[in-house]
């Protein structure tokens, strides 16, 4: 067939589609039209709000400087209780652990040979005081008759020996008796000093006497001390932060923390401060009287002292829950006021309660955030809410 004669059969066919292609074209580009004008709209609603926070305000507080040491309980007095004498166990006359009294008696030893000790020292005595007694008159009838020259002197000069013998022989006599008696005395172990005493070594029947050792020991109970070493560095600081405007010292507390991380509920006196030096160490030792009513406080007990100065000083304070702490050291997020988190490094101080003391960072009046801190970062907006004050 001829060229011309499939041409127009050919141009019917193409008709429809490029209609169509010219049809989609158009919808494509009011397509791409809509879509950019629609993208401003959508693009502000997808914006987040800020974060909401909640924060606190850097205050001004009244509070006391603290220094912490690791210490350790002592009794003020202990004693091992020994026998001074030898003899048989009789009597023990306490129960282990109680609490005893000066004077108390402890144990009692056999008293049958040194009663009899005494009676023989007491009838000693007697002899050699009528001995004196007859030596006395013999020399007073030879003195009588030396007068009258009835004597010779030779004989009234043996009697006056014999005279003075006697009374010595007296003197020999009552020590002997006065040591008989201690001895005696001796018998009945009793407590030196009030307390608590531990366990008995020796039991009824048991021969004791000085070489054997210590029968029980008695410690102290009510007051304690504490000792704890303080390093010179320190020792200095506590004096600067003690010294007030008048160039005195002022008074500081001593309180205890107990193992269990309790703070014990009576304050110690500050009594000592050791005049020497640890030369290995660069500490001395500090000493401290603290109350024991409750027997709390074991001697040999480890405690962590606090020296607190008793006058308090208002000082910048934040929420503990506010600081955070990184490789570089603590810092707290502060909003300023246009609303924008900022980050502070800060030194703190001892802690007081649910608030933390900063002595460089921050100042008087400043928001730290204290709630939502993960949900924000530096340089950014948040909403903030401001929280009321710990116990207010």
């Amino acid at each position: 067939m001829p060229d011309d004669a499939r041409a127009p059969g050919l141009k019917r066919r193409w008709l429809p589609a490029v209609g169509l292609v010219a049809i989609a074209a158009a919808a494509a580009i009011g397509w791409l039209v809509l879509k950019d004008s629609r993208t401003p709209v959508q693009s502000a609603a997808a914006l987040p709000p800020a974060p909401a926070v909640g924060v606190r305000l850097v205050t001004l507080k009244g509070v006391s400087q603290t220094f912490d040491f690791v210490g350790h309980i002592k009794a003020v007095d202990k004693v091992d209780v020994r026998a001074r004498i030898e003899g048989f166990l009789d009597k023990v006359q306490f129960r282990e652990g109680q609490d005893v009294k000066t004077g108390d008696l402890l144990y009692q030893i056999e008293k049958v040979q040194f009663e009899a000790q005494v009676e023989q020292a007491k009838a000693n005595l007697a002899i050699v005081e009528a001995e004196s007694v007859n030596a006395k008159l013999e020399y007073s009838r030879q003195l009588e008759l030396s007068k009258r020259q009835y004597s010779p002197q030779s004989l009234v000069d043996q009697n006056k020996a014999a005279a003075d013998m006697a009374a010595g022989k007296i003197m020999q006599a009552r020590a002997a008796l006065k040591l008989a008696e201690v001895n005696l005395d001796y018998t009945d172990i009793r407590a030196p000093i009030a307390g608590r005493i531990g366990r008995t070594v020796y039991t009824l029947g048991n021969l004791v006497n000085p070489a054997s050792g210590v029968l029980a020991t008695i410690v102290s109970q009510d007051p304690i001390y504490v000792l704890f070493p303080v390093s010179v560095r320190d020792l200095e600081i506590i004096r600067e932060a003690r010294r007030n405007e008048e160039g005195g010292l002022a008074k500081i507390d001593i309180r205890l923390r107990l193992p269990n991380g309790q703070e014990y509920a009576h304050r110690g006196v500050w009594n000592l401060t050791d005049p020497q030096v640890d030369q290995q160490t660069d500490t001395l030792i500090m000493r401290a009287v603290m109350p024991n009513p409750e027997r709390q406080l074991i001697d040999g007990e480890f405690v962590t002292a606090i020296i607190r100065e008793r006058r308090e000083a208002p000082r910048l304070v934040v929420p503990q829950a506010s600081v955070q702490i990184d490789q570089s050291g603590r810092y707290v997020l502060v909003v300023d006021d246009q609303n924008k988190v900022e980050q502070r490094r800060i030194e703190t101080g001892p802690n007081q309660g649910t608030d933390v003391v900063v002595t460089s960072g921050v100042k008087d009046g400043e928001k730290v955030i204290v709630d939502g801190i993960q949900k924000v970062r530096p340089g950014q907006a948040v909403q903030v809410t401001e929280l009321p004050t710990a116990g207010g």
